[in-house]
């Protein structure tokens, strides 16, 4: 039974629990004598249906957030495509949203989502210029693709129309982002590796992966293109159908000649081909190559002269959301913000949105290692208490400058997605 029915629910009347009418009128008094508190405090619960995917699910912040303000977190875990399509077609289905910015070109403009008042953000002011300006230490990063900055205001709440200069409502609060490269075995490869062209290097034949997700996997390729010589794109993020045609021929030529170990789907995949030593240079995520660290094998999340391909999520609010479960769902973004999640999030090697709040929750050597690119000074550890890096380690592509200062393309859903997954689905094939 939902809140809503329970609320006006028979069973709530107090004869149910043999107390007299009367006692009502004595107010609080009276239903603290009856012993009835603890059932009107169950009613005042507020849950907060989370949809996203499951790597953005953590039930250590689910827990935290109901010890820090006794609002539970249910999550509904689906898949990144499912995502858009609940927000398109049930919005109703969710409190809250947990998307990337590049769904919102599809969920936008039916009127959905309700642009989030940042002025009941009580850190909006201090998230990362990196999405709202598109700056990261006062220089402009690559905008092909889906960057932040394009998406981020909406003209008004109700609007369904993304506005070109800040305004107080947001489509999305940033969550965590990322700028993703190439995962090496620097044991097995025995050579420095600095360009996104070795992913389709003969060298490595039979021991490479790419990331089998039409949208995402495209970038990277395109990344590959690029690095190669072959190709210059005016948009990675928006190729035409030739553009499109010349990347999948790259890459059905390359598996044919048996570049290809596999093409992965699921993270579990990525860490297993490499921690196996089947694949020694492939498409990764940050917390793959940790994960593969942590067996205590060696992983490099590689820096490459071309640049990063970065990717960004965000909390959506849909737009039939209202009273306390509106409340709620501010009360947890504005908790999201205020560091204690960050600092988690930063400690997997992501990175958060407000810097500032995060900080303060982490040891200054801990800051030193992931946002500042120092070596470590003692041993870091994940939220779990695994190493994931020795003391003297220094993290890969450096500093939170460095490594954010440096994205290429952002992931994107092209004008063209649906002639792209055709093609990408013919390399899948070949």
């Amino acid at each position: 039974m939902s809140d809503a029915s329970r609320a006006d629910s028979p069973a709530v009347v107090p004869e149910a629990t043999g107390v007299a009418r009367r006692s009502l009128l004595k107010g609080t008094a009276g239903i603290l004598a009856a012993g009835m508190f603890p059932a009107v405090h169950a009613q005042e619960k507020i849950v907060l249906r989370y949809l996203g995917t499951a790597v953005n699910q953590d039930k250590a912040i689910a827990e935290k957030f109901k010890a820090d303000t006794g609002i539970e977190i249910q999550y509904v875990a689906v898949t990144t495509d499912d995502v858009t399509k609940r927000a398109v077609t049930a919005p109703n289905s969710f409190d809250l949203i947990d998307t990337e910015y590049f769904s919102l070109k599809k969920i936008v403009p039916t009127g959905n989502l309700k642009g989030i008042d940042t002025k009941r953000i009580k850190n909006a002011d201090k998230i990362t210029t990196l999405f709202t300006t598109g700056m990261v230490a006062g220089k402009a990063v690559g905008d092909q693709g889906t960057a932040p900055k394009k998406v981020i205001y909406l003209e008004g709440e109700k609007s369904k129309r993304f506005a070109t200069a800040p305004t107080q409502f947001m489509s999305l609060i940033p969550t965590v982002y990322n700028a993703d490269t190439l995962g090496i075995r620097p044991d097995l490869i025995k050579r420095p590796i600095n360009s996104w062209a070795e992913l389709l290097n003969a060298e490595f034949k039979g021991k490479a992966a790419i990331l089998n997700i039409p949208s995402i996997g495209i970038m990277d390729a395109a990344m590959v293109v690029e690095a190669m010589g072959l190709y210059k794109y005016p948009d990675k993020g928006n190729m035409t159908k030739k553009e499109i045609d010349l990347t999948i021929k790259t890459l059905i030529e390359a598996k044919k000649q048996g570049q290809f170990r596999a093409l992965w789907k699921d993270f579990n995949e990525s860490v297993n081909l490499m921690a196996s030593g089947e694949v020694v240079i492939q498409s990764m995520w940050s917390p793959a190559v940790t994960a593969v660290r942590t067996k205590g094998i060696a992983c490099n999340f590689q820096p490459l002269k071309e640049g990063y391909r970065a990717w960004a999520a965000g909390f959506g609010l849909p737009a039939t959301l209202s009273g306390r479960k509106l409340d709620g769902a501010y009360e947890f973004i504005n908790w999201f913000l205020d560091g204690w999640a960050g600092a988690y999030l930063n400690r997997q090697g992501y990175y958060s949105a407000v810097l500032e709040t995060a900080k303060a929750k982490m040891e200054a050597y801990e800051w030193a290692y992931w946002m500042e690119g120092k070596p470590a000074t003692q041993d870091i550890k994940s939220p779990n208490g695994d190493v994931l890096a020795k003391a003297g380690a220094v993290r890969d592509g450096g500093s939170y400058e460095a490594r954010m200062g440096g994205i290429a393309c952002w992931n994107a859903i092209m004008d063209e997605n649906n002639y792209m997954v055709q093609k990408w689905n013919e390399f899948v094939a070949a």
